[in-house]
C-alpha cells in the first residue's frame, strides 16, 4: 500500500531545535522548553575531538531518565554522523540504543544512503516504531528527492521526514544568501514537493541570526506558505515565532470544524460535494479539515491549550 500525503499519522513538528549532544546545560533547559521536537546533534555542532565524548553524553542522558522526563509529546532524534565517516557506525548503535522517536541522517544523496541504515537497523532488530528523518543539503540530495521520498512508499516504511539543510546547500551552491531566498526557493520547493508525493513532512532550514526575530518571523511566514510542517532552530529564542507561524489560526479552525460537521449531517454523510457557505467543498476538504483538526488537538495537548508559545 502507498502511503500518502492524507495517510500519514498526523504530527506537530512546527518547531525542531538542534541541542549539540554534549552541551550539558542545554539539556537541563529542555523541560522547559516549548519545541515541539528537538534534535539531539553529534554530527555539524560537534568537534571531531569531542565526538566520543558527546555520544557518552547522549547515552547518559537517555539512560539516567532525564530523556523520559522530557514533556509529553516532545518528540526526540538524533543525527547521527554519516556511515560513510569515522564516527557513523558508533553514533549510529548509540542512537539505537537510546530509543529515541527517530534518528536524523545527514547528507542524504541518494535512497541507498536511507537503505544503508534502514538494513543496519535491522541487523539490530530496531523496534518497527524507531524512524528515519533525512537531511536534504547537497546539490545530489536535491536532485534525487523524488527517488529519495520513494523510500517511504510503502506504510512499514522507516522513512518519515524530509530536512531543508539550507546553509550547507548555501555553501555547497555559491548561491546567495539573500532576503526572502529568491535563488534558493525553486530547490526547497522541489523538496516540498518530493515530500509529499510520499507522504513525507518537510522541514525548512534553520534561520541564523537568533536575534533577528523580525527577519525569523518573515523566514517562517514564507516556509509556512512554502509547504513546510516547520522550521529546525538553533536557538530556545526562536521556538515561539515558529510555533505561532506554522501554528493554527483560530478561522481555520473554525472553518475545519464546520466542514467537519457539514459532511457528518445524515443528507451529506454519503454526499461527494456539499455545498457550504456558498462555496462548493468536496470530500478531499474533509480530509484536510479532518487533518487540521487532529493537528490542533495535539498541539492543544502538548502546549496546554495554549497555541501562541
Amino acid at each position: 500500500m502507498t502511503r500518502s500525503f492524507s495517510s500519514r499519522p498526523v504530527r506537530p513538528r512546527r518547531s525542531v531545535l538542534y541541542l549539540p549532544a554534549n552541551n550539558s546545560r542545554a539539556l537541563d533547559k529542555l523541560p522547559g522548553l516549548s519545541c515541539d521536537s528537538v534534535v539531539f546533534d553529534l554530527e555539524d555542532s560537534i568537534t571531531p575531538g569531542a565526538k566520543d565524548q558527546a555520544r557518552e553524553a547522549l547515552r547518559t542522558f537517555f539512560s539516567d531518565g532525564r530523556a523520559a522526563s522530557l514533556p509529553a509529546g516532545m518528540e526526540k532524534v538524533i543525527r547521527i554522523n554519516a556511515l560513510s565517516s569515522p564516527w557513523g557506525a558508533e553514533d549510529l548503535l548509540a542512537a539505537r540504543g537510546c530509543k529515541p522517536d527517530a534518528i536524523l541522517i545527514p547528507k542524504v544523496d541518494a535512497p541507498e544512503d536511507i537503505l544503508a541504515v534502514d538494513d543496519a537497523l535491522d541487523q539490530t532488530d530496531a523496534p518497527a516504531g524507531l524512524r528515519l528523518w533525512a537531511m536534504i543539503e547537497t546539490p545530489r540530495g536535491v536532485m534525487n528527492a523524488g527517488q529519495i521520498a520513494r523510500m517511504a512508499r510503502s506504510d512499514g516504511a522507516r522513512l518519515d521526514c524530509f530536512i531543508t539543510g539550507t546553509n550547507d546547500l548555501l555553501k555547497e551552491t555559491g548561491v546567495a544568501a539573500l532576503p526572502g531566498r529568491p535563488w534558493l526557493s525553486p530547490w526547497l520547493m522541489q523538496i516540498v514537493l518530493a515530500a509529499r508525493a510520499y507522504g513525507l513532512d518537510v522541514l525548512d532550514g534553520v534561520y541564523n541570526d537568533f536575534k533577528d526575530e523580525d527577519g525569523l518571523t518573515r523566514e517562517c511566514a514564507d516556509g509556512q506558505a512554502m509547504g513546510f510542517d516547520g522550521k529546525t532552530l538553533i536557538h530556545p529564542a526562536q521556538i515561539a515565532a515558529a510555533n505561532r507561524a506554522f501554528g493554527i489560526a483560530p478561522v481555520e479552525l473554525a472553518q475545519a470544524r464546520a466542514i467537519a460537521e457539514a459532511f457528518a449531517l445524515p443528507d451529506n454523510q454519503d454526499r461527494g460535494v456539499i455545498s457550504l457557505g456558498g462555496r462548493m467543498v468536496e470530500r478531499l476538504h474533509l480530509e484536510m479539515a479532518e487533518r487540521l483538526i487532529e493537528k490542533a488537538k495535539r498541539i492543544e495537548a502538548r502546549q496546554g491549550g495554549d497555541q501562541d508559545t
